[in-house]
Formats: structure tokens, sequence, C-alpha cells
């Protein structure tokens, strides 16, 4: 049994076939959904499809590319889907993005310790969008994040990082980038990183695993991340999935 910890299944390339990429991914051992928000129009469907789909959760939350749009009312809205809707278990995702600086970095900064204190807030975990911004987001959890837990979605920095997210209480999260040749570091650590602390996901409609590279991400593809790293860790796939689907559970308490 596979759980997607992360996709974007209420994206516009789902449009003409959602209800069936929920079931291709029932099909293929694919139990549960974690429907991530990146903005507020995304949020509120990531909450429509958890209230309509049995296998769907959902997080809320404000992507920093995003995060430029960010008013005082997102943060009232956010708490009361939370209140409303039990199927929604996390904040996300919230984080820093240098590669592409859609948002002002001090923007971006504090958008996310607002989100931050919002998740301390609800008791909520937070899932984490890293991206070129190792240092400053370090030190922001660090400081702000004191006894909170979440995921480090589709991990991308180093073996020693991984080691210190997971010291702090977070786990780390590893998508399709983990199946190509090239990605030889992320092999390394999703070999490494403690199996207790690993989870698996699509960021659905991105980062499409081989053999399907190219083409648009589903759910059901989750099963190539899941073999892929039971083979560097020389381990059934069963067992991978078992102990990631047991994390997700853990972790967002479902």
């Amino acid at each position: 049994m596979l759980f997607d910890s992360h996709a974007h299944i209420d994206d516009n390339r789902f449009d003409t076939d959602r209800d069936e990429t929920i079931q291709r991914a029932v099909q293929n051992g694919v139990k549960g959904i974690i429907n991530i928000g990146a903005d507020m129009a995304s949020s509120a469907r990531s909450v429509e499809l958890a209230s309509r789909y049995e296998e769907i959760y959902a997080a809320v939350g404000i992507h920093p590319h995003d995060a430029k749009d960010a008013i005082d009312s997102d943060y009232e809205m956010m708490a009361r889907w939370v209140a409303k809707e039990p199927k929604i278990v996390a904040i996300g995702e919230i984080g820093l993005d240098y590669y592409y600086d859609w948002s002002p970095r001090d923007v971006q900064q504090a958008v996310f310790i607002r989100q931050i204190d919002l998740a301390r807030q609800l008791g909520k975990p937070i899932i984490i969008h890293d991206r070129d911004a190792h240092g400053d987001l370090l030190t922001i959890v660090k400081k702000e994040a004191q006894g909170m837990t979440g995921v480090f979605h589709c991990f991308s920095g180093s073996l020693e990082m991984a080691q210190e997210v997971i010291r702090l209480g977070f786990y780390v999260s590893f998508a399709g980038p983990v199946t190509f040749d090239k990605s030889v570091k992320v092999k390394e650590i999703a070999a490494a990183v403690p199996l207790d602390r690993l989870l698996v996901e699509t960021d659905s409609p991105y980062l499409t695993p081989n053999p399907y590279r190219g083409r648009r991400n589903e759910p059901a593809h989750v099963r190539f991340v899941a073999e892929e790293i039971a083979r560097l860790r020389n381990l059934p796939l069963e067992a991978v999935a078992e102990a990631t689907t047991a994390n997700v559970r853990q972790l967002f308490r479902i």
C-alpha cells in the first residue's frame, strides 16, 4: 500500500480525467493522496477534493512564488478551513524559492514565518518547499519552528542537511528525480535517510519519474519512486511502501 504524500491533482491538466486519475492510483496500490495548496485558489480546490474523495486529504498554504499576493484575510481563511474540514492535515506548501524569485526574498521569508506561526497555532505539521534557499530556510526553521514537525518535500539539499533536518524533527520526501540516471546525489541521500523518516511523492503533474518522464505525472506513478528507493536500499518494494505509508500516517495523523 502506497501513499502519495504530495500531489496537485486540482491542476487544470486533470480537468478531463480527474476521476480516472484517482482510480488509476487506487488500482496501482495508492490508497491515499495529499493534495497540496500553493495559493488560496488551489488551497480551496484541495479542500473541496478532500471533501469529495475518500482517498484524498488536503494541505492549505501559500507557495513562495505567490507570497507577494498574500493578504491578512488569507491566514484567517486558512484557519477557518482547518476548523471546518478534518481532512486538512497540514499547512503547505510553504517555504522559500530563490531559483525563480517570483516574490521578493524578504516577502517570501515573512510569509513563510507567518504560516509557520499559523501551523503552530492550529497544531498542524508544515510542508516545506526549498529551492536554492537552504541556508535562509534552515535558519528560519530552527528559529521559528522549534518543537514542530513537517516534511521537506522533493528534497534537494545535501546529506548533511537531511541529517540536520531529521535531527530537528522533520521528514524528508523524494519524488520523480530520484529515478533519473543523473540524480546521483539524490539517490545517495534516498539510500541513507533513515527509513522511519522517509516519504515518497509525485508532485503531480510535475517531476514525472522514469519511465514516463516527459509526460504528465500522476499519483499512480509514486510506485516508480518507491521502487527506485527500494532498489537503492536493497529492500523489497513492500518494505518501502509499508514504512513510507506508516510515516505519512504518523506525521499527518491520518
